[in-house]
């Protein structure tokens, strides 16, 4: 994929912004920040309103820990084209960074709405609501996530744990027993149905 994305290098200037966008995500994804950041800067300077080299641009400035920064790359993204779920979920990601909470939140909501059934924003939702002690709110959109993905056993486990802090020792029991049944290896799961039976 490499090579053949390279032959495109010389090509017009859109052509080029295409296939350097690529060269840099696929960089990334291989963790090479130097090369992917290479290529982020050739696709924005050849085509400097393609979303997805800004989203590019923005993954390879957060990954080097400059938050303030990556945000601007995905809010130029949106910007551009208002539609790119991947850049409205980069920033959310980075404004949780920032510990923006109200923020990181409303760019979930809005991808919750162009993306309904997507378990990522079910969880990141319900991770954001966790941190600002909504339980009840966090307990909601766990319960929408495993209408999506009923197997997953951190989900269940976390399910359990919620219901645990809020005094509902009935469901907790239930969802970590869940939790157990598809991953019996867990041991906080196991550490918790121990003290319970023992109780």
């Amino acid at each position: 994929a490499l090579e053949t994305l390279k032959m495109f290098e010389k090509k017009d200037s859109r052509v080029k912004s295409a296939a350097a966008t690529n060269l840099s995500f696929l960089y990334y994804l291989e963790n090479e920040l130097s090369e992917a950041t290479k290529y982020a800067d050739i696709a924005v300077s050849s085509d400097r309103y393609n979303p997805a080299a800004l989203t590019n641009k923005g993954n390879t400035v957060f990954a080097n820990g400059d938050y303030e920064k990556a945000a601007e790359f995905y809010k130029e993204a949106l910007r551009n084209d208002s539609s790119c779920t991947e850049a409205l979920y980069n920033l959310g990601l980075t404004y949780k960074k920032l510990n923006r909470i109200d923020e990181a939140l409303d760019c979930f909501l809005k991808l919750h709405a162009i993306l309904p059934n997507s378990a990522q924003v079910f969880y990141q939702i319900a991770n954001l609501y966790e941190i600002m002690e909504d339980y009840n709110q966090a307990i909601e959109w766990l319960l929408q996530l495993i209408s999506v993905v009923p197997t997953d056993p951190h989900v269940l486990a976390k399910l359990g744990k919620l219901y645990g802090n809020e005094g509902d020792k009935s469901q907790a029991f239930h969802y970590y027993c869940e939790s157990f049944r598809y991953f019996p290896s867990n041991i906080e799961v196991i550490e918790w149905l121990g003290a319970f039976y023992i109780d």
